[in-house]
């Protein structure tokens, strides 16, 4: 199942709405995540990276728009070196998600983190996948994976969550102007109603069990230091 007609439909006014509001909440997401490398696997003509620090930034996918070639199921990267990797919509449009999963955690260094959207099934857009004509276009064809799915996969990976958002409360609707009608689902949908969102993001960490965090070398200097100073001495010539 390939994700490349989806990055396609993000050119639609339908898709240019879900992409503005995916990158919202990745933007908040990844801006204080530090280190030496950062990975986005897919949508390649789009940086969800930009509101990050890091160095490195790399966009991999399976076409020339990449700036790296990569297969989500192998990636082209050592193991523990990637400090952050976005998925965006990567496990829907994968034939074995639990694989690419299973990758994310092998290439994540201890404590790295990863960023995940996927569709609601139990949404609008996931009532919208029924529609006439619907069954076979993007990005409907996906496997829409439910908020507690994921979660148990990446619990069973040691992969812990850290933050979530949900967006696009807005019926999917190809008319524009059908869609401003039902703006105010947007401002009162985290409020009222945060499970009937039409898209999830979650941000998790990969938790190593047994790992000892080791502090700076010279606090324990310091400390040696102070314990093995000698005590103030009374003089003969006091009291």
């Amino acid at each position: 199942m390939s994700i490349d007609g989806f990055e396609d439909w993000i050119a639609s006014p339908l898709g240019s709405y879900l992409l503005e509001s995916e990158q919202q909440r990745f933007d908040r997401m990844v801006a204080d995540v530090f280190g030496f490398n950062a990975v986005q696997l897919g949508f390649e003509g789009f940086d969800l990276l930009r509101a990050n620090r890091i160095a490195n930034r790399f966009r991999a996918g399976r076409d020339g728009r990449a700036g790296l070639l990569a297969d989500f199921e192998q990636l082209p990267f050592a193991g523990n070196s990637v400090d952050l990797l976005l998925m965006p919509h990567v496990l829907e449009f994968s034939a074995n998600p639990h694989q690419v999963l299973r990758e994310a955690e092998r290439v994540l260094i201890p404590e790295g983190q990863v960023v995940i959207s996927g569709f609601n099934p139990w949404s609008l857009w996931g009532l919208g996948r029924r529609a006439p004509g619907r069954r076979d276009a993007y990005p409907w064809r996906g496997r829409f994976i439910s908020l507690p799915r994921l979660k148990d996969w990446c619990a069973l990976l040691g992969f812990e969550i850290v933050a979530g958002a949900f967006c696009c409360y807005v019926p999917p609707l190809a008319n524009e102007r059908w869609r401003e009608r039902f703006r105010f689902m947007e401002k009162a949908g985290d409020r009222w109603w945060p499970v009937g969102a039409g898209v999830y993001v979650v941000q998790a960490k990969k938790r190593v069990h047994g790992m000892r965090l080791i502090t700076p070398a010279w606090n324990e200097v310091a400390a040696t230091r102070k314990a093995l100073a000698p005590a103030a001495q009374k003089s003969e010539y006091e009291g």
